[in-house]
């Protein structure tokens, strides 16, 4: 039979294997809602006339700048997020981005709670909220930038070290 102490023991150490396995967690959130926003900002790029004259019926000022400045946003945010590069401040303007769309173009049509919950917007600003805090994962290009940024400082140091040591 289990006691308390050890049924305790057993959610520690499920819970340490589960943490062990963040970067996943990271990379699909990443690839998913990255490559998500890469193609339909392309698809906004590629077709820019439609996508202004969309911000134009919406009443958005300066259609023309908002929905190139969008697309822009969706295109390049979706690649670098997709590669964990400057992750966490490529999730702000992805965020603005939704919560301009939730702002000015969904919330028009919604009359409860209910409906709100059923928005994908807010599940990619979201997605984009935890990729702010939680980083890229190890599996990054962010993650490599700051593994050799380590390595190069660790190296001089030694390097310092080594010539303070030394006899004149």
């Amino acid at each position: 039979m289990f006691s308390l102490r050890s049924l305790f023991s057993l959610m520690e150490q499920t819970v340490r294997r589960l943490s062990s396995f963040q970067w996943l967690a990271a990379l699909l959130v990443r690839l998913f809602v990255g490559y998500f926003f890469f193609e339909t900002g392309w698809g906004k790029l590629h077709n820019l006339d439609a996508f202004t004259a969309r911000f134009e019926q919406w009443g958005l000022p300066h259609p023309a700048f908002n929905a190139a400045l969008s697309a822009y946003t969706e295109c390049i945010g979706g690649a670098l997020t997709v590669m964990g590069l400057a992750t966490r401040l490529v999730s702000i303007p992805m965020m603005i981005n939704m919560a301009v769309a939730i702002v000015t173009v969904k919330m028009i049509g919604v009359a409860s709670l209910n409906e709100f919950v059923e928005l994908d917007e807010p599940l990619y600003a979201l997605s984009y909220f935890w990729l702010l805090f939680a980083g890229p994962g190890l599996v990054s290009v962010d993650y490599l930038i700051r593994a050799m940024m380590r390595a190069t400082t660790s190296n001089t140091a030694t390097t310092k070290a080594h010539a303070a040591s030394e006899p004149g």
